[in-house]
């Protein structure tokens, strides 16, 4: 055993087998990818609350999945403790909106092709994606769901804006009904005709009908 024996490590030479320079490269187009996700998720979300957090998350996931998937290709037993050790994190955060988990996973498979190598594929399929979402979710539709919610003094007063909000809506459903001494309370779901909503001051204006609101309906929320 000679003397350059003695000072060799495994982890050196697992340090050596790295390159500097593909690292970087990988680096930076990950964060390029993840701010592109990030960018296209603020355009596009629709829920109630933006949580700037989530948007930041996306662009260190995008990294962390590269980084972490790098290191696994380079050594088998490596990805064998990577497996392991990944089997106990447990994420308890709960995904309300069905788009969140679409965005997640766009991250970390960006990740993961861009540390197999798959430059192209992943900087193609990341601009398709991105162009799909940015036109499906920004498409505005008059068939969107609403909530009409009409309070009237009575049984004319109701039959009157059934009425007036059927002759104005293409389609509608009573979803609920409270009736009171002299108060009728009608919760109905709708689908507009065209995006036009001045039959709301009508019928607000209707004699017997107290107020009429309308707000839009996802079937979870109100907003």
């Amino acid at each position: 055993m000679n003397f350059q024996d003695i000072f060799k490590s495994s982890f050196l030479d697992n340090l050596s087998s790295f390159s500097i320079l593909d690292t970087a490269i990988a680096l930076a187009l990950a964060f390029a990818i993840g701010l592109f996700i990030f960018l296209v998720y603020k355009k596009t979300y629709s829920g109630v609350m933006y949580s700037p957090s989530f948007g930041v998350s996306l662009v260190a996931m995008t990294l962390i999945t590269t980084v972490v998937i790098m290191a696994v290709t380079s050594n088998v037993v490596l990805s064998l403790g990577m497996v392991g050790a990944l089997s106990i994190v447990r994420f308890r955060t709960a995904i309300k909106e069905p788009m969140d988990i679409c965005f997640l996973f766009w991250a970390i498979g960006a990740g993961i092709v861009l540390a197999a190598g798959l430059i192209p594929l992943a900087l193609c399929g990341s601009i398709v994606i991105g162009a799909v979402i940015m036109l499906l979710a920004n498409r505005k539709t008059h068939l969107h769901p609403y909530i009409v919610v009409i309070r009237c003094d009575g049984h004319d007063s109701e039959v009157k804006a059934k009425a007036l909000l059927e002759k104005n809506v293409h389609k509608s459903i009573v979803k609920s009904k409270t009736a009171q001494q002299g108060f009728v309370e009608l919760n109905m779901e709708i689908r507009l005709k065209e995006d036009n909503t001045d039959f709301i001051n009508e019928l607000s204006a209707l004699d017997g009908v107290q107020s009429a609101v309308l707000v839009s309906y996802n079937g979870e929320y109100m907003s």
